[in-house]
């Protein structure tokens, strides 16, 4: 029986001899990092949720595995910028061997606008009803794309689709 209670006590420590309705608090505090809403969609009460959210967060097995699952998460985050301009390396190395010059520029473009060396811009002309967009400075066209760009995105006209052939 002794030599239960130091595997127990190291399966605590690494995040794992959870109940499962910590782990899956565990899970779900980590969508939104609410205790009471992920006491709730554990399966906890809703009546003492804020309660049993607050006394899982002190318990040091659900600590030690939210820690665990929060640094995972952020080296994912950290490895993606990397990998990605590694591939775009790789893919320019391939397409300079292969004599591809399209793809090489497009990989060498790709990298330096992970690195945010290269800001694509836009220059706005014409006109949107009567509005002459030529004669605006620029601070003017970034202050109407300001305001724009949200509601295209919202539901209003993608891209001028609603405009008359004319």
């Amino acid at each position: 029986m002794t030599s239960r209670k130091p595997a127990k006590k190291a399966a605590k420590k690494s995040g794992q001899g959870l109940s499962p309705k910590q782990s899956r608090f565990v899970a779900e505090y980590l969508k939104d990092q609410n205790a009471t809403q992920a006491a709730i969609r554990a399966g906890y009460s809703k009546a003492t949720a804020n309660q049993q959210g607050s006394r899982l967060l002190a318990n040091v097995g659900v600590a030690a595995a939210l820690r665990e699952k929060q640094t995972r998460v952020a080296r994912k985050a950290e490895i993606t910028v990397e990998s990605l301009a590694r591939e775009f390396e790789e893919a320019r190395r391939v397409a300079l061997k292969e004599r591809q010059a399209s793809a090489m520029v497009a990989a060498t473009t790709g990298k330096g606008k992970l690195a945010g060396l290269l800001v694509e811009r836009h220059r706005h002309s014409g006109a949107i009803g009567t509005y002459d967009l030529t004669k605006l400075t620029d601070d003017q066209l970034d202050h109407l794309e300001s305001i724009l760009g949200p509601l295209a995105h919202a539901g209003g006209d993608p891209g001028g689709e609603g405009e008359a052939a004319g």
